[in-house]
């Protein structure tokens, strides 16, 4: 669903992104991490058509995005760690919104607003202007169009930010069931342990380079240690930061 083929991004002469190479299949729920700045957001950027890679190839659903940036856009959802709404509009005429953008037929449209509607428990404010939201009402709004369109590929970045538990659970059944439906799920968090639970696999990057990805049972095999993603994530990070031999040793590691 989602191939990175020697994918290079600079901005002038610093290098975000270097040689990073991803194959990730449809239906599989994919955790991206890395530390601040290691290249996780102009990845995922990449991957949406909001940049342009300096060098190399990124395909969603065999369509490149540069030549053919429509066709793969039509598959995609993103879901970014600050939720946008227009503050004007109410919920439910953000969902509208979203349903004419993706050109909906009508009925079906106003079918999977009811059902999003209540996957997503809407009810109480879907009709309340959005400039009264909450930061969970809005994670949650947020979420509700970026499904209601059926996308083959969801991009979350940081989504359990500003959820309460009951709405975190709730998430991560959705997340898991979206893709035993066969939709690709982008995971990009901080949060080891819901990558951990949720995961099918884990790529680390760290200075713009991938360099581990693997199951979290692989991960923690390369790793030498039957810790947590947690201490798995700092060792790798930890022995990339040490210099070329930690770099090359993973690099070979996860080849």
């Amino acid at each position: 669903m989602i191939e990175l083929l020697d994918v290079e991004k600079k901005y002038g002469t610093k290098v975000a992104v270097r040689k990073l190479n991803l194959n990730i299949r449809a239906g599989e729920l994919f955790a991206f991490l890395g530390p601040n700045g290691a290249g996780k957001t102009t990845t995922i950027k990449m991957i949406c058509g909001l940049l342009f890679p300096s060098a190399g190839t990124v395909r969603v659903g065999g369509f490149d995005m540069k030549h053919s940036g429509d066709e793969a856009r039509k598959l995609i959802s993103y879901v970014p760690d600050q939720p946008f709404l227009y503050e004007k509009l109410t919920g439910r005429e953000f969902l509208q919104f979203t349903a004419d953008l993706y050109g909906m037929e009508p009925d079906a449209a106003r079918r999977r607003m009811d059902t999003v509607i209540e996957l997503f428990h809407l009810h109480d404010f879907a009709d309340t202007l959005t400039e009264r939201y909450s930061h969970g009402m809005r994670q949650r709004t947020v979420f509700a169009a970026a499904i209601l369109h059926e996308p083959k590929l969801l991009i979350a970045d940081e989504p359990t930010v500003g959820l309460d538990p009951k709405s975190i659970r709730e998430l991560k059944v959705l997340l898991r069931k979206l893709a035993k439906g066969g939709t690709t799920v982008f995971l990009s968090t901080h949060t080891l342990d819901i990558a951990e639970e949720l995961a099918d696999r884990v790529g680390v990057i760290h200075d713009g380079e991938l360099i581990a990805c693997d199951t979290v049972e692989g991960l923690r095999r390369k790793a030498d240690t039957d810790g947590t993603l947690e201490d798995v994530f700092m060792k790798i990070t930890d022995e990339a930061a040490g210099g070329t031999d930690g770099s090359a040793r993973l690099a070979e590691a996860t080849a």
